[in-house]
């Protein structure tokens, strides 16, 4: 699975550098995951009318990987664990001793899948998964033995059926059409 790198942030005036080829590239990547570089190239060539040899083709994924334009990642199936939605809001005049260690704690547990801030009381959010209900409480337990200073509020929320979880090809269409020459690619793949 590929997927859009999560330590970016942009504003909405800023965007990566990224060409329109490139990102028809990635688009062909993600809604062919497992074809060969020398696939990619065909599928380049008759979708989007783009000739690139097999070997271009992973040279232009593999510098998109190193930049960090996207990370390939493997995602197990959703049923083989649940997975929580967890909501932290600070306890501001303990925030400058406190935020580094739970920051970097969150970003390098293995159980947390996604962790992003937000503009509500709950600054920070993450996605995590845990086997079981009693694995989640006893990590929950153990983290707020650990950060419990820094925080005024945590919220745990089940999620109990997740319905969707990928990344699809077709939301580079809109990156495209932002350029002349991506409208092109979007008009030969139509």
């Amino acid at each position: 699975m590929i997927t859009l790198t999560g330590e970016i942030t942009m504003t909405t005036t800023d965007s990566l550098d990224v060409s329109p080829r490139d990102i028809v590239i990635l688009k062909a990547r993600v809604d062919y995951p497992t074809a060969s570089t020398r696939e990619l190239s065909r599928i380049l060539e008759s979708e989007y009318g783009i000739t690139l040899s097999h070997n271009r083709v992973n040279e232009i994924l593999h510098t998109m990987s190193e930049e960090e334009i996207f990370r390939e990642a493997i995602l197990p199936n959703r049923e083989i664990f649940r997975h929580y939605l967890f909501r932290i809001a600070f306890e501001f005049p303990n925030f400058d001793d406190n935020w580094r260690s739970c920051y970097d704690a969150l970003v390098n547990d293995p159980h947390i899948l996604m962790f992003f801030t937000a503009d509500s009381n709950y600054h920070w959010h993450a996605i995590a998964q845990f086997r079981t209900n009693e694995e989640m409480e006893r990590w929950v337990h153990e983290f707020f033995k650990t950060h419990g200073d820094l925080l005024s509020e945590f919220h745990n929320t089940m999620l109990h059926s997740v319905h969707k979880f990928q990344t699809e090809a077709a939301i580079f269409d809109d990156i495209l059409a932002e350029t002349e020459e991506g409208r092109q690619y979007l008009e030969h793949e139509g």
